[in-house]
């Protein structure tokens, strides 16, 4: 595992500009880069859109405290893997880079999901809830009941005692959903799933 404990450290007096940040990824080929939301020049949040739009490009853990809970859901929209907040104790900063680099988020799925809920307001309720429900649509079978179990919360062992499929199985719907819907990660499927905002029934 290689990771960037930072090009950015947890306070914008270290951080480093962005255009200084492709460079050293390229030189270095990390694993995972610990981003700071307050940067010189590009905010955190826009580099983390630009480094993860990147071909190979490594996970991202955005730094935040609780006081920016708006900057967390634009975080994970922009292909965050998760965030930690500026307190975070090193040993526990080093147990989120073993989980994001193990392909899993930072936060359980339900915590993501309750800062969510908190964060998200009416603006654009209706036309999100439209767009996610036509790309969820482009699912069929599995695929479709993969993404929902995701957006539940449910890990993949999980999923597949549910389902009734071999794990194996389920990592491959989940990748395969990765590709069809174009997104980074497990967490941006349970952002659209939540942004969907289906039914119990799980259609539309």
């Amino acid at each position: 595992m290689r990771a960037c404990a930072s090009p950015l450290f947890p306070s914008s007096r270290f951080a480093l500009p962005w255009a200084e940040v492709p460079a050293l990824v390229a030189a270095h080929g990390p694993d995972l880069v610990l981003m700071d939301i307050r940067m010189p020049g590009v905010d955190g949040l826009a580099a983390t859109e630009r480094l993860r739009a990147r071909p190979g490009a490594p996970e991202v853990l955005v730094l935040t405290t609780f006081h920016t809970d708006a900057h967390v859901l634009r975080a994970l929209r922009a292909g965050a893997a998760g965030f930690l907040l500026k307190d975070t104790p090193p040993q526990e900063i080093v147990a989120a880079v073993r989980t994001v680099t193990a392909g899993d988020p930072v936060l359980s799925p339900a915590v993501t999901r309750r800062l969510i809920d908190r964060v998200t307001g009416d603006t654009g309720q209706d036309a999100r809830r439209a767009a996610a429900r036509a790309r969820l649509a482009l699912l069929a079978g599995r695929e479709r009941d993969v993404a929902l179990a995701v957006g539940r919360g449910l890990s993949n062992a999980e999923i597949g005692r549910e389902l009734h499929l071999a794990l194996p199985t389920v990592k491959t719907h989940v990748s395969r959903i990765l590709t069809r819907l174009d997104l980074n990660n497990r967490v941006q499927i349970a952002l659209l799933v939540h942004d969907a905002n289906l039914p119990e029934n799980g259609t539309a």
